[in-house]
């Protein structure tokens, strides 16, 4: 007599595992990687290091010795979190701090809630949050990229010769009474649509090149890790909100171009929102999902105190992914469907 193994679904095995997938995304990140070196120097290399580190460390000791689980901190997900991490702060944060925002990242993000699968929020966003609240001054002293000096002078990377980001000039310059022709007038260079693709501006480590993070999330799509619902909607929600405000008064609201290449828009869109874990599981709903974050960040950019909203609104539209999922679902094998 034959013995029947019986078992959940699925009962496929595809070609990805979760290692597979967590280090290409990693390779997926290199490119931004790579251009941080180039404009923020060794100071931006040391900091994404470290953050990687500090998490793969983090959840190591929380699974080994707290949890006493199954170790699973070198399958790619942890250093995930790490180079996001460092991505969405300025090269100049001094040390310490990314080590504390990396450890809340992983155990309060990630490991309280049970670890990987099981985490509602972004773990790299709530880290970056815990660290705006926490390090105000420092999460908002930007220092300026190496090229924009005009030499690889590696003292004043790390010592800091700081300005405003694009978005921060624009809002301060905004809530002072200046229109936005005259803001452009006064500094071209923050409002350069080559230097937004390319990178050549301050901001957050990994998201100042728009043109790096393309090139991630195109290898990303490649290998079929994501598709392009998320990135495209989330956009077209930024896009479309700025776009109308643009219109109806173009002197007080920059373009939707300037806010898709500027600040964190497009790291958000490519790599934050698109996490397995914290966005829905349907395209339907993966569609609705993004189209609100891409809303929101508009217009919290916008109409709430601080310059940049692509971090909060991921993380606010974590919150609604158990009730998308909820509402939004996709038709059960073997249902009964009425075709008229």
């Amino acid at each position: 007599m034959s013995n029947y193994i019986v078992s959940l679904s699925p009962h496929a095995k595809g070609p990805l595992s979760t290692e597979k997938v967590m280090w290409a995304v990693v390779i997926a990140l290199m490119p931004s990687f790579a251009f941080s070196a180039y404009f923020f120097g060794i100071r931006g290399i040391v900091v994404t290091l470290v953050a990687t580190i500090a998490c793969i460390l983090t959840e190591f000791v929380i699974q080994k010795y707290l949890m006493k689980t199954t170790v699973t901190a070198f399958d790619g997900s942890a250093a995930i979190t790490g180079i996001l991490l460092a991505f969405n702060v300025p090269s100049s944060i001094p040390i310490w701090e990314v080590i504390l925002g990396a450890v809340f990242a992983i155990a309060i993000g990630k490991m309280v809630f049970g670890g990987l699968g099981r985490n509602p929020f972004n773990p790299a966003l709530l880290g970056r949050a815990f660290m705006l609240v926490s390090f105000p001054v420092d999460m908002t002293t930007w220092p300026i990229p190496v090229t924009t000096q005009w030499t690889w002078n590696m003292s004043k990377a790390i010592d800091g010769t700081t300005a405003a980001t694009p978005l921060g000039y624009l809002k301060e310059g905004v809530k002072m009474g200046e229109s936005v022709t005259n803001l452009v007038a006064a500094s071209p260079e923050r409002f350069d649509y080559f230097n937004l693709f390319i990178g050549n501006v301050g901001g957050c480590i990994g998201e100042v090149s728009a043109f790096a993070i393309l090139l991630g999330g195109i290898y990303l799509l490649y290998k079929k890790i994501i598709t392009w619902h998320i990135p495209v909607f989330y956009l077209g929600g930024l896009a479309l909100i700025t776009g109308v405000l643009w219109a109806m008064d173009p002197t007080k609201y920059a373009d939707p171009l300037f806010h898709i290449l500027a600040g964190g828009a497009m790291l958000g869109a490519w790599f934050m929102a698109t996490d397995m874990v914290t966005s829905p599981m349907t395209v339907k709903g993966q569609i609705v999902f993004a189209l609100c974050g891409g809303l929101l960040c508009g217009l919290i950019r916008i109409f709430g105190g601080y310059p940049e909203g692509c971090s909060y609104s991921i993380l606010i539209m974590n919150a609604f992914v158990p009730l998308i999922d909820k509402y939004i679902k996709p038709t059960r094998f073997g249902k009964e469907v009425n075709y008229g």
